[in-house]
This record gives C-alpha cells, structure tokens and sequence, in this order.
C-alpha cells in the first residue's frame, strides 16, 4: 500500500518535473549562446575566466542530460508502468551534485568579487565562503546519501538534508547581492558618467542575485508545503541554469557597462586644469581632493584589462569585478 500510495504521489507530481526540464531547457539555450557570444566578443581574457566559464557549460549540459533522462525514464520508457513510479532512478539523485557543482563555481566568482570590492576584507569574505563550501558539502552529502537509496519513501528521510541546501543556497544568495550593493553603492563618486556605470552594475547585480534567491525560496517553500512531491523540483531544476545564465551575463554585458564611462578622461582633465589654477572642482567640503586620480585610474584600468592588455596585471574592477 505504501508503495502504491509513493506510486500516485509522484504520478499526480511528474508534470512539475516534466515542465522544470522544459524550462532548464529553454535556460540551457541561453547558457549555450551567451557561452557562444563570451568565447567569440572576449577571446583574450585571461585563463582562468574561460576555465570558469568552459566548466560551468559542461556541468550544465551535464545537468541537463540527467534531469531529461529522469524524466523520459518516467514519462516515455516507463509509460503507463506504475510500478516503476515508487523507484527513484539514479539521474534524479546525481544531478544534484551537478547543481551544487555550478553552484560552487558561480557563487565562488562572486565571492571573489566581495573580496576585491571590500579591499580584501578578510572576515566578510570568510562568511561567505563558508555559507558557500557549507551548501556544496551539504549538496555532496545529499547526493552520496541518496545514492543508497531506492523508494521515494526513503528519500523523505534526507528532507532535512535537502532543505537544508536550499536555505544555505538563499542566505549565500542574500549575502553576496547586500555585500556586492554596499561596496558598489559606497564607490559612487559624485560624477554623472561613473555614478552611471556603477549604477548600471548595482541594478544587474541585484537583478542576477534575485532571480537565483527567488527561485532557490521558492524550491525550499515547495519542500515544506508539497514534501511528498516532486513540486520543489520544477525550481530545482532551473536553479542551476540561472546562476550559469547570471555569471554569463555578468561577463558579456562589460563592454556596454565599461561604455558607460567612456568620456571619463574629458572629465578628469578638467578637474585636473582647474586645479592648477587653484580653483576647488566641488563646494562641497566634505569631498574628496583626489577624486580626479581615483576616476582616471577606474577609465583606464576598464579599458585596457577589459580588452586583453597583457601589459596590465592587476585591476580592481577587473572582468571578474563586474
């Protein structure tokens, strides 16, 4: 009996996971072309960046394959077989390792920026990086536990485990878009063409961050409400495309953000012939006197890391900055 219940619980749910795939699908499109467009509008960017963005579309397309064999397993193969309905089969249990592998890829990205844009502040990054190792640790644990299992009604014993993942997911989510938002608005410098940039940077990194965390709730809301379904599962699903969709995002839209303050070096010359006349650029007491300097520097580092100028070595708002 309690298998035939476990049988009609996932059968009522499987259009939930039918209609995840389809939308990771359409999701692993857009990976698959922003992949395409970063390879082909940024072929000099340094190594590691196209390590990073080479592994996360294979573990993307990894992913992808898994969830669509489950659900043809379930669908197609297994066909009017309900039997078959209170077996779990092995790529619904893997693929959550691959999630958490792009996960880790994406959210370690980030968090390299909140290092680089606190001035390498060593406690808040430390937090973060643990929130992020601690979701990866949990998602392995989920999977390896899983792995020895066969019946969806074994599986409810590792609910805590699962949920756990997605609440770490939404607090490294929330940690990194506050993180990332304080520095970037703290930056501003009171000029038009750079507080446009960094605005522009503001609004996109909490654009991305939000879309992951939305869906991330919405999974961990879909475990305690629906928990003897596959409903959280249409979330979980996406979840992963999104934050590879996000860190491609993130790197392709440079050059339009980095034109945002092309006209930064006519600015920083008139501050600069102002002040051999001794004139004060701002009323303002309060600001700063080297405010020129610190534009002239962020121009000039946008320009010519961001191109592939192999005689620059460091930049703080460097391709993986923004």
């Amino acid at each position: 009996m309690a298998d035939v219940h476990s049988s009609l619980v996932v059968d009522n749910t499987m259009g939930a996971a039918y209609i995840g795939v389809l939308c990771a699908g359409m999701l692993y499109g857009v990976s698959c072309v922003q992949t395409w467009f970063y390879f082909n509008r940024y072929p000099k960017d340094v190594w590691y960046i196209k390590v990073l963005v080479t592994a996360t579309w294979a573990f993307d397309t990894v992913h992808q394959i898994l969830i669509s064999h489950t659900v043809y397993r379930y669908v197609i193969t297994n066909y009017n077989n309900p039997e078959i309905l209170s077996r779990m089969v092995w790529s619904i249990l893997l693929e959550v390792l691959f999630n958490g592998f792009i996960g880790l890829l994406v959210q370690g990205f980030l968090t390299l920026r909140v290092w680089r844009l606190s001035n390498k502040n060593i406690p808040l990054t430390v937090t973060v990086a643990a929130v992020v190792l601690a979701e990866f640790g949990c998602s392995v644990a989920f999977a390896i536990q899983s792995m020895q299992l066969h019946t969806w009604i074994e599986l409810g014993k590792l609910k805590g485990l699962s949920m756990t993942v997605n609440a770490l997911g939404v607090v490294a989510d929330v940690l990194i878009v506050a993180a990332l938002f304080f520095f970037l608005h703290r930056s501003r410098t009171g000029f038009k063409k750079s507080d446009t940039m960094i605005s522009r940077l503001i609004l996109f990194t909490v654009s991305t961050g939000l879309l992951t965390t939305i869906c991330a709730i919405a999974s961990l809301v879909s475990i305690l409400i629906w928990g003897k379904t596959l409903i959280y599962v249409a979330f979980y699903f996406s979840l992963g495309r999104l934050y590879s969709n996000s860190l491609l995002a993130t790197l392709n839209a440079r050059r339009a953000i980095r034109g945002l303050g092309e006209d930064s070096d006519e600015l920083s010359f008139s501050l600069q012939s102002l002040s051999k006349f001794g004139q004060r650029p701002f009323t303002d007491s309060n600001r700063p006197t080297n405010l020129s300097i610190k534009i002239d520097t962020i121009h000039e580092y946008v320009r010519d890391q961001c191109t592939g100028d192999p005689q620059v070595r460091t930049c703080p708002i460097h391709c993986d900055q923004i």
